[in-house]
């Protein structure tokens, strides 16, 4: 296949706002902010006991993806756990679009079906229980597409929502307000209009 497998995690980033992946992707503009430097400080806490794997990593080049899975729950059913952070006990779609890409990636190790993720939210201490559904799945591979076929030339648009930028560690690149006073034709949604 020879095409660049994409990482788990980056579902995640470009479910959150494509741009944001673009940056990443193609110019490594990765920076540090709150989230992230707390994420790994809790990712490097974590307690150790029996009954799981932390930080399994796996890859498949047919689905074109890579990854590690943060923890896998070794009991009658093995179940990846993503740990996130998750203000106010939420968590998002693209959290599980993560999950269903480690699940996937899990699946091709193993041969056989994984039908639950759990997602661990570490502001409100709770496990969330994620069934993988078909379209899950579909999502994960037609996203894996989307992906890879983006090319540097091709700027996506400013996300709708104003709110993500907010703490976003590419945002002093991305320069999402001042681009839309700039051009002001591209102003993606009323709740910039506010901002800008």
């Amino acid at each position: 296949m020879n095409e660049e497998l994409i990482n788990v995690s980056d579902l995640n980033q470009y479910g959150y706002c494509p741009r944001r992946y673009w940056y990443l992707h193609f110019f490594d503009t990765q920076g540090t902010n709150y989230e992230r430097v707390e994420g790994t400080s809790l990712h490097d806490s974590k307690a150790d006991r029996g009954g799981w794997v932390d930080e399994l990593y796996l890859e498949d080049e047919d689905l074109g993806l890579k990854g590690k899975i943060d923890v896998l729950e070794l009991h009658d059913d093995l179940i990846p756990i993503e740990r996130k952070r998750a203000e106010g006990g939420d968590y998002y779609w693209s959290d599980e679009l993560q999950l269903a890409g480690y699940c996937l990636l899990l699946e091709s190790y193993l041969d056989e079906s994984v039908r639950e993720g759990a997602i661990y939210l570490y502001e409100t201490d709770q496990r969330m229980h994620v069934r993988i559904t078909d379209d899950h799945r579909d999502a994960v591979r037609e996203q894996i597409e989307t992906m890879r076929s983006m090319s540097a030339g091709d700027v996506p648009p400013i996300t709708d929502n104003p709110k993500k930028c907010t703490a976003c560690s590419v945002r002093s690149y991305c320069l999402p307000e001042e681009t839309l006073k700039l051009e002001p034709s591209r102003m993606p949604s009323q709740e910039w209009e506010e901002y800008v």
